[in-house]
C-alpha cells in the first residue's frame, strides 16, 4: 500500500459547497482524490512554466474569421512547420473559427508559438495545454 500523510485543510463554506459538487460531476470517490489531482495538475503546470525540456502541446484558438487574421496565422503556421504537428479546422458560424494545433519541440519554443498565435489581433480565444515528454533512457 502507498504511503499517505494526512493533512488538514479549511473551507470557506461555499467554497466546500462548489467543491463537493465538483467532485460528484466529476466522479472522484473522495476529496482527497481530488484535492490530490489538482495539486498534481498545478504542480505540473508550475513545472513546465519553467520547463527548458521537449513537450507535446494543443493550442486551441478562437478567431473573427477574416481574410487579414486567417492570412497571418497560416503565415505564422508556415513559419513554424517544425513544431506544428497537425492543426483542425472547424467554421463555428460565419464569422467565427476554431482550432486545434497539435504542437510538439522545445518547451520555450512551443510556448512562444502559442503566445505569438494568441496575439494575433483577431483571435478572441486561446489556451495552451502542455505535457512534458519524459525520456526513457534504454540501456542494452
Amino acid at each position: 500500500m502507498e504511503c499517505v500523510e494526512r493533512v488538514g485543510v479549511s473551507f470557506e463554506p461555499e467554497l466546500l459547497r462548489k467543491f463537493d459538487e465538483l467532485i460528484r460531476k466529476k466522479g472522484y470517490q473522495s476529496r482527497s482524490q481530488a484535492i490530490g489531482e489538482l495539486l498534481r495538475k498545478t504542480l505540473m503546470e508550475s513545472e513546465l512554466e519553467a520547463e527548458k525540456g521537449d513537450v507535446v502541446a494543443t493550442l486551441t484558438i478562437v478567431y473573427d474569421h477574416g481574410r487579414a487574421v486567417t492570412e497571418k496565422l497560416l503565415e505564422l503556421q508556415h513559419g513554424h512547420h517544425a513544431e506544428i504537428s497537425s492543426t483542425t479546422h472547424i467554421h463555428v458560424d460565419h464569422h467565427t473559427c476554431l482550432e486545434v494545433l497539435v504542437l510538439k519541440g522545445h518547451a520555450p519554443d512551443v510556448r512562444g508559438l502559442a503566445d505569438r498565435i494568441r496575439a494575433v489581433k483577431g483571435v478572441r480565444h486561446g489556451q495552451l495545454v502542455t505535457i512534458k515528454v519524459e525520456r526513457h533512457i534504454h540501456r542494452h
